[in-house]
């Protein structure tokens, strides 16, 4: 009399899954599997035709058990994708878990899960294209000039109470933190400019210009007067740049450290230096020689951490301020009223 199979009884799919993966039934590594658990049942299959008669009734009925409860019993992994209640695969999030914690995230490894994480729909066109363009950027805010010799310090050259909008040209200054914040602006569709000198002439100096370029923009670039000439340096401590062009003006605002490593094209504006002011158009986004022949420069030497509010008449404006014309139109006019002998 030869005895049944192990498991070959009402054991079922679970002792089938309990034997390591001998002649028959399902290794218990292929829980999970959905391919191995095929494998193994098709091997029992050709394993049980290939017996006599007399010995496949041992086979079958775990087969067919197994048949029956199908995947009930032989339910996949819960660590699978695909598993049922309280997985992470559709079908464990449809049904859901009554024993599970809610409050735990699952997460969702499908492409259009992670597309729609991926693109704000604000950027999408009406065809659900994504545009290849930057997020808006914020206008520029306009310099306010109500500060000036309060919170910042303010250069104005120009009509006699101009401001930020209308004077030939504006520089302001203050600080924030370990940085220089500065705002320029000028009555030109090139560039202006600011130059840290030691005296008020042109040469050896360390400029900060804001240049229009062709296509619009404003850039912050960095130079160093040798002689006349002004070669730009590559080397820019310019930080939070921004910049605009309107109404035939060219603005902007950066920040630059105060302490910065040593370099001779590079000063220490904690030291306190000469202001030079020029402004001028540009080729192509390139500067080109400065609008006056003599550009104006502050009066004595700026310090960062004094806030004053500076106005310097232009050209057009300094004739009736000079000692010289008010003492000749003194001497006219008293020369009117008293007429000739």
């Amino acid at each position: 009399m030869r005895r049944p199979r192990p498991g070959g009884g009402a054991g079922g799919c679970a002792a089938a899954r309990a034997r390591g993966g001998g002649g028959g039934g399902v290794p218990a590594r292929a829980r999970g599997a959905p391919a191995a658990a095929g494998a193994a049942w098709l091997r029992d299959l050709s394993a049980a035709m290939a017996r006599p008669p007399q010995q496949r009734l041992g086979v079958w009925a775990p087969l067919l058990l197994l048949l029956l409860e199908g995947p009930a019993a032989c339910a996949a992994s819960p660590a699978d994708d695909g598993a049922g209640p309280g997985g992470r695969g559709p079908r464990g999030r449809a049904q859901g878990n009554a024993g599970a914690d809610d409050s735990v995230p699952r997460h969702d490894s499908s492409y259009g899960t992670f597309a729609g994480e991926f693109y704000d729909l604000r950027y999408l066109s009406e065809e659900g294209y994504p545009f290849p363009t930057a997020p808006p950027v914020d206008p520029f805010a306009k310099i306010k000039v109500d500060d000036c010799g309060k919170t910042k310090g303010c250069f104005r050259y120009g009509k006699p109470g101009c401001n930020a909008e209308t004077c030939d040209y504006f520089l302001s200054y203050r600080m924030i933190g370990a940085d220089v914040e500065f705002e320029l602006s000028a009555d030109t569709d090139g560039w202006v400019a600011v130059g840290f000198s030691s005296d008020k002439k042109m040469g050896g100096d360390d400029v900060m210009a804001c240049v229009h370029d062709d296509n619009g923009r404003v850039r912050i670039q960095h130079f160093y007067n040798v002689g006349q000439w002004a070669k730009e340096i590559q080397r820019n401590p310019a930080r939070d740049e921004e910049g605009v062009f309107e109404n035939n003006r060219v603005t902007c605002r950066f920040k630059r450290p105060v302490n910065v490593p040593r370099d001779e094209t590079i000063v220490d504006l904690h030291l306190s230096w000469y202001y030079l002011f020029a402004w001028g158009p540009a080729i192509q986004g390139s500067i080109t020689r400065h609008d006056i022949d003599s550009p104006p420069a502050s009066e004595r030497v700026v310090s960062i951490y004094k806030y004053e509010d500076i106005f310097m008449p232009s050209a057009a404006y300094q004739t009736f301020s000079s000692p010289f014309c008010l003492l000749l139109i003194v001497a006219l006019t008293f020369y009117l009223l008293m007429g000739t002998p």
